[in-house]
């Protein structure tokens, strides 16, 4: 069957390159300064295999991906994957996680965010100081936001360079200067704890679902999808393994310790409190990117619930001036705030990883529905090796991860599926909107 609908009046302009800087770009965020200290503290040296592993189950997923993007070209990524192949409901639950990723995963770096500022001043790490910056982050976020979307693009565009460039220098510069031994990787591996520790990677790998939402205006999808998220998941593998290794390299066991800034600290321990102050800064900066990036999406599933009926159509009010859905991005910002205060990085990034593995789980199955549907959006669909058998392995692959997260971490994630789902039976009776593919 072809596609279920096309897109109108969105210019195709995303090529393989664009598409793959925007992967690149959403996926390697502010997390990447924080979890080399998680990461260890969770299985110590053999970190970096983790990675590997992470990168390996993230290889099958971008392999449904790459399948259901080339079949769906529509706006909307997951969302429209998962409605398509699977339904109404279940596409809705698809964009109800997508709304709790990104703000759990916002909250998540927002909360590393001042722990990173916090490295030369302490005092800002209490409650009170740590509430009023958040407060003022968010706050700043959403008044640029409701403004327009404009002058938040160009700060984007501004910080995908800032925060690239220390992460590469970091690698070099610390392979060169780093005096301690090279780590025992392989010798130290915990089979027990490897499971622990690739649930809390994840989150340095989402992001590639958020690449996918703008479908309606990529080229030539069956060709610029796949080519785009492996390039992107290849370069993004490379540099996070590095960064692991170099990090235990510098700081050996006590980078377990440096639980607030380990980069930064990592740099003051071979370049003094220049180096120090120079990674963290630029961390900063690219966490407050990272924000402004997800303060600018996250907000739009509000929007699009409001439009369609499932939350009070305020949610989709449209500011008069600005032309921006401005009741769904302050909502956003007060319910980012209130997450932000009340957990850690660690607590919020595995709570965002439960989500988002949930999400792939509903993608997986999609991909494997739409090629048994045969849909396709124009063009000959990529095929994935090995058929069907890959969203299977896919499939078994997150539920061995999501196996090794705790009953309180399923709960948070099921509560809000249960809400959503009451929510979408009273929309689904004001409305009668029928439930059909």
């Amino acid at each position: 069957m072809t596609n279920p609908g096309k897109e109108h009046g969105l210019e195709r302009a995303i090529g393989v390159r664009g598409l793959a800087a925007t992967a690149f770009n959403v996926t390697v965020g502010g997390g990447i300064f924080v979890l080399p200290a998680v990461v260890a503290a969770t299985i110590g040296p053999s970190a970096p295999i983790a990675y590997i592993v992470v990168a390996a189950a993230m290889g099958l997923i971008v392999l449904c991906f790459a399948q259901a993007g080339s079949r769906v070209d529509l706006t909307g990524g997951p969302y429209a994957y998962v409605e398509i192949a699977l339904g109404k409901y279940v596409g809705f639950l698809a964009g109800t996680l997508l709304w709790l990723v990104g703000t759990t995963a916002t909250a998540a770096v927002g909360s590393a965010l001042v722990g990173s500022i916090a490295v030369f001043w302490p005092p800002l790490a209490e409650p009170v100081p740590r509430a009023l910056i958040l407060a003022v982050v968010f706050a700043l976020f959403g008044a640029l936001n409701v403004r327009g979307t404009r002058q938040s693009t160009r700060f984007l565009e501004m910080i995908t360079v800032v925060k690239l460039l220390p992460l590469i220098l970091f690698i070099i510069l610390g392979a060169m200067l780093a005096h301690g031994p090279r780590p025992d990787v392989f010798g130290s591996l915990n089979p027990a704890k490897l499971g622990r520790s690739v649930i809390v990677l994840i989150f340095a790998f989402a992001g590639i679902e958020f690449a996918l939402v703008p479908g309606g205006e990529v080229k030539d999808p069956a060709r610029t999808v796949p080519r785009a998220l492996f390039m992107a998941m290849s370069a993004i593998t490379v540099l996070y393994v590095a960064i692991q290794y170099v990090a235990q390299m510098i700081l050996g066991n006590q980078l377990a310790l440096a639980q607030a800034a380990p980069l930064t600290e990592a740099a003051r321990a071979v370049a003094g409190s220049g180096g120090a102050v120079f990674i963290g800064v630029c961390a900063s900066i690219s966490m407050f990117g990272y924000v402004s990036g997800m303060m600018l999406t996250a907000p739009r599933a509000l929007y699009a619930f409001g439009r369609d009926g499932i939350l009070p159509p305020v949610f989709a009010r449209v500011h008069q001036r600005y032309d921006t859905p401005a009741v769904a991005i302050v909502a956003q910002c007060v319910m980012t705030f209130i997450v932000a205060v009340t957990g850690g990085f660690a607590e919020l990034a595995i709570l965002s990883n439960i989500a988002v593995l949930v999400l792939y789980l509903f993608c997986c199955i999609a991909a494997w529905e739409l090629r048994r549907k045969n849909v396709h959006a124009g063009g000959t669909p990529f095929k994935i090796p090995g058929g069907p058998l890959v969203p299977v392995l896919a499939v078994a692959v997150i539920v061995w991860i999501l196996s090794n997260a705790t009953v309180k971490e399923f709960s948070v994630v099921g509560g809000v599926l249960v809400v959503a789902s009451v929510l979408y039976l009273l929309a689904r009776g004001r409305t009668r909107v029928p439930d059909v593919t």
